[in-house]
Order: structure tokens, then C-alpha cells, then sequence
């Protein structure tokens, strides 16, 4: 029994100076081998490594991918035309150098960000006060995140890292200045909108003017036009009646009378006075008309 439990408590041991001597290096991360508190040796390769127990080595594990740095706050820049921007932006960064990095920052990425977003900041004001609101909005947008990430290349080198990309997220006024912003190109739609109206009341009056102008000019020459068939037609009519009346007169004269009583006696109530021998009853009293003179 005692040379088991020997065995079992040497087996024991066994693995526990194993696990501490033995670590694995994963292909995400850089392993930093520390001795007495100074860098030993930095293994990038993955794979399964060798190490002194403590307290003689201990490992310190660092992420290798690629991590992202926000703006942590949003201070106004003054452009060149000392218009106040806001702008948001991040940075792409990984680590390049471990021991560099750790001599500068220690093994906590919070350090860096702390140590790396201020400059980040700085570059961005020396850029955007070289530039137009225009120019940071559109024109030179792409070129001022190049020129911060050259910027940045020096103290990326001296922190240990590599900075991959720098990008602008939003670009904004001032809340105040955007408040004006707003009530301008309000007041600016309101006024668009008014002439656009006054323009299509205009153009409304112009188009009904036109129409009545129209109008009329239609009606006369249907006037015109009817008065024109109206007298060829009476025209017409005139010799028509002289035709037929020229072939016999006492019938004509006989016919006219009876026009001139149906002219004169339209209603019941009518009344003409008249001595009973005048000529305008001649037809009614059955008395031969005159005979036209040649």
C-alpha cells in the first residue's frame, strides 16, 4: 500500500510540474515568456511549448488579430472656415512588435487606448483645420483619413503596434449649429415652396386668361360666322320669295297681308284701331287686291 500511494503521489507531481512547464500557443495570440520579470522569449508560432516552472518563467498571453479603437468622446474642430465639426472615428490596429508593446503599454490593451487616442485626436484637428467643412463632407474625406493614418505610423512604431486603417464614422455640426443649420434650410424650403406656388399661381392666371381669350375669340367668329350663314340664308330666302311672288303677285300681296295680321294679332288680347275701310283689312274683307303697278 505504502509503495502505491508512493507511486500515485509521484505520478501526481509528475503532472503538476507537467502542466506548469507545458503551455499551448494558440494561432490568435503571441506568447510572451517572462523570467524573473524581464522578456525571455516571444513565441508567434502555434503549437505546444516548453517553460521553466515558476517562479523562474511564467507566460503572458497577447492577442495577435486585428482590434478596434473608437473615438471615446466627441470634441469640436474648427475647420478652416472656423465652422465647428464634430466627427467620430475608429482606428484598425494589431499588435506588431510584443516586446515593444509591452515595455510601452504593459499587457493591457486598455493602457494603449488610453496612451493612443489622444494622439489619434490630435491628428484629426491638425487635418480638419487644414480643410473646408466641404472638403472634410466630400471632397478630401478619403484624404484626410489617409493622412491621419501616415501620421500615426512613427507612434505606432514607438507603442509596438501597426495601424491598418483610420476611418471617419459621422461628421456632424455642433448641436447648436446644427439647430441653426435646420431652421435655415427650413426657411429656405418655406421660401421654395412659396415662390413655387406664387410661380404656379401665376402660371394658373396666365393659362386662364389664355382659355377666356380663347373663349372669346371663338364665340365671335361662331358669330360671326353664324350672322354670315344667317344672311346668306335670308339672302337666299329673299330671292327665293321674289321668285315665287314674281310668278303671281295678287297671291303674294295676299300672303303678305296674312303675315302682317299673324304679325300683328299674335294674342287673343291684341287690339288695332283702325276706320273699317283702311287697306289692312282688305284681304279679310275678301276685296281684290289692288293690281301692281308696272
Amino acid at each position: 500500500m505504502n509503495r502505491i500511494g508512493i507511486a500515485v503521489a509521484g505520478l501526481v507531481a509528475a503532472l503538476m510540474i507537467a502542466s506548469s512547464t507545458l503551455f499551448v500557443v494558440d494561432q490568435r495570440q503571441v506568447a510572451v515568456v517572462f523570467a524573473l520579470g524581464e522578456i525571455k522569449e516571444v513565441i508567434t508560432e502555434p503549437g505546444l511549448q516548453f517553460k521553466l516552472p515558476p517562479p523562474f518563467q511564467n507566460v503572458v498571453f497577447l492577442d495577435r488579430r486585428i482590434q478596434t479603437l473608437d473615438s471615446p468622446e466627441t470634441r469640436p474642430i474648427f475647420t478652416a472656415e472656423k465652422k465647428s465639426l464634430v466627427i467620430d472615428w475608429l482606428v484598425k490596429w494589431r499588435i506588431a512588435e510584443p516586446r515593444q508593446f509591452i515595455r510601452n503599454n504593459g499587457v493591457d490593451f486598455r493602457n494603449l487606448e488610453l496612451r493612443l487616442a489622444p494622439v489619434v485626436q490630435a491628428a484629426f484637428n491638425e487635418e480638419i483645420t487644414r480643410r473646408t467643412v466641404a472638403g472634410v463632407l466630400a471632397t478630401e474625406r478619403e484624404k484626410v483619413m489617409n493622412d491621419v493614418r501616415t501620421r500615426l505610423a512613427d507612434e505606432a512604431t514607438s507603442f509596438g503596434i501597426e495601424v491598418l486603417d483610420v476611418r471617419i464614422k459621422r461628421v456632424d455640426f455642433v448641436a447648436d449649429i446644427t439647430d441653426s443649420v435646420y431652421r435655415r434650410m427650413e426657411s429656405e424650403r418655406k421660401r421654395v415652396a412659396n415662390e413655387l406656388r406664387s410661380q404656379g399661381a401665376a402660371e394658373g392666371e396666365k393659362i386662364r386668361a389664355d382659355a377666356d381669350r380663347q373663349r372669346e375669340v371663338i364665340i365671335a367668329e361662331a358669330f360671326r360666322d353664324a350672322q354670315k350663314i344667317k344672311g346668306e340664308g335670308d339672302a337666299r330666302a329673299s330671292a327665293i320669295y321674289a321668285e315665287a311672288f314674281g310668278r303671281d303677285p295678287q297671291f303674294a300681296q295676299f300672303y303678305r297681308s296674312l303675315e302682317a295680321y299673324r304679325t300683328t294679332f299674335r294674342n287673343r288680347s291684341d287690339l288695332v284701331v283702325v276706320e273699317p275701310g283702311n287697306e289692312f283689312f282688305r284681304a279679310m274683307r275678301g276685296d281684290a287686291p289692288a293690281a301692281p303697278r308696272r
